[in-house]
């Protein structure tokens, strides 16, 4: 049974924080073995990968097979579903259209003094997603990862994923290939991080590697960080629900389930001011439970690490909130706006009762690609700017350095970096 909290009782505090630092995932020492899989892969190449995908995967492949043809994701796409195809086009429309609006804007000033100042945003050349599973479908994160490269207006966009026992699933093949991706291989694990990272003679190197991945995925992409970009390393699910007892209390046990059922160290936690209210809704999630087909997943989730917190008013919702800075936060509430404007600290938020988190996981717009681990104190959700940078502008003239240079000057003098000083002054006609 998942804890039980009130915020008027004088333990609270304490309490509180055991739930907000509670470790929930035990941290594999995969280190020394996803360096051995980087190392090979450098050194050998296409040989290793072929290796270490049929001792993992049992894919059966072959140097020459390690890249899907067009003719296999062709052939793989004929046996999605029209109503799955239309799903597929529907989210890839709303995620292109909500992202596009991210795109920032290039900025050319002038300033008194005369000088030309301002930045660009270029994006980045080549992008690696990687996609697990293999037989699982996932064709979410496929639609999450490549279209904001895409829109960002990345060139190259290829995709790993595992062929488990040969096969890879036709609908993340069909959702790669909507979302624009010019490459699929049929490779994981750390060593497909390694081929994406340093290249081979069958995988071109990227520049920047993204999309979730098992302890091995995530050890190899912070051993190539640096080498390439990476987006984050993302940690269990997690969600937050503000919800007040005007809600159904079958509609909030389906929300906190929806994140439980991910893997048993996903969190779900409902913060309501009303005791009778979180009864129903902790009834309601054991009663569905029982007949979830993850049942022993979503079960283990919901006894060791979910939550039921009372408080007095729903306003002190919004400090507790911020403390736990949720991967997703629904605020199902007859004023969601109101307390939106309260929190600082969340991933994603979902506003009224309407809007389950489930929609923004698949095709709302927003990406689902979301801080967890309480990072959402310090990061963002992905976007369009994970796949761009920003380069800044300068153009000064004769007049312009005069009136500002010798101020830099001094800094270089004060800082003993006489080179910097030679130069500036010999703009200023500085002989001295």
């Amino acid at each position: 049974m998942a804890r039980r909290l009130n915020a008027s009782d004088a333990g609270f505090d304490a309490d509180f924080q055991k739930l907000l630092f509670a470790k929930r995932e035990e941290e594999e020492d995969v280190a020394a073995v996803v360096h051995g899989i980087i190392k090979d892969v450098r050194a050998r190449g296409d040989a290793a990968l072929v290796e270490l995908t049929n001792k993992f995967d049992r894919a059966g492949v072959t140097t020459e097979t390690l890249k899907l043809t067009a003719a296999e994701i062709e052939a793989a796409s004929a046996k999605v579903s029209a109503e799955q195809l239309a799903a597929i086009e529907t989210a890839a429309t709303r995620i292109a259209d909500y992202h596009r609006r991210q795109l920032p804007e290039d900025v050319r000033f002038t300033d008194d003094t005369g000088a030309s100042l301002g930045w660009r945003w270029t994006s980045v050349d080549s992008v690696g997603l990687y996609v697990p599973g293999g037989t699982a479908a996932y064709p979410s994160s496929v639609l999450m990862n490549a279209i904001p490269a895409k829109v960002a207006g990345v060139k190259r966009i290829v995709m790993v994923t595992p062929a488990s026992g040969g096969s890879i699933n036709p609908l993340v093949l069909t959702a790669a290939r909507r979302a624009g991706v010019s490459d699929v291989y049929r490779i994981g694990g750390a060593q497909a991080v390694a081929a994406l990272a340093y290249g081979t003679g069958t995988v071109k190197a990227v520049d920047k590697i993204v999309g979730p991945g098992n302890a091995y995925v995530a050890a190899a992409k912070r051993e190539v960080f640096g080498q390439v970009g990476i987006d984050s390393m993302a940690g269990p699910s997690e969600i937050l629900v503000i919800a007040d007892n005007r809600n159904d209390p079958d509609w909030i046990a389906a929300d906190l389930l929806s994140q439980a059922e991910h893997d048993a160290s996903s969190q779900s936690i409902l913060i309501t001011d009303d005791a009778q209210f979180a009864d129903k809704v902790a009834a309601a999630v054991e009663a569905q439970i029982a007949i979830l087909p993850r049942k022993e997943i979503a079960a283990k989730s919901w006894n060791s690490y979910g939550a039921i917190i009372v408080v007095k008013r729903l306003e002190d919702a919004a400090p507790l909130a911020d403390a736990i800075a949720p991967e997703h936060l629904e605020i199902a509430t007859a004023d969601p706006e109101s307390l939106m404007r309260q929190v600082r600290h969340a991933g994603a938020i979902f506003l009224g009762r309407h809007t389950p988190e489930a929609m923004g996981d698949y095709i709302a717009g927003p990406n689902h690609v979301l801080p967890t681990s309480r990072t959402a104190r310090f990061s963002s959700g992905l976007s369009v700017l994970d796949f761009m940078k920003r380069t800044t502008i300068l153009g000064l003239d004769a007049k312009s350095i005069a009136a500002i240079g010798p101020d830099a000057l001094v800094l270089a003098e004060a800082e003993g970096l006489q080179a910097h000083a030679r130069s500036i002054a010999a703009r200023l006609n500085r002989r001295d």
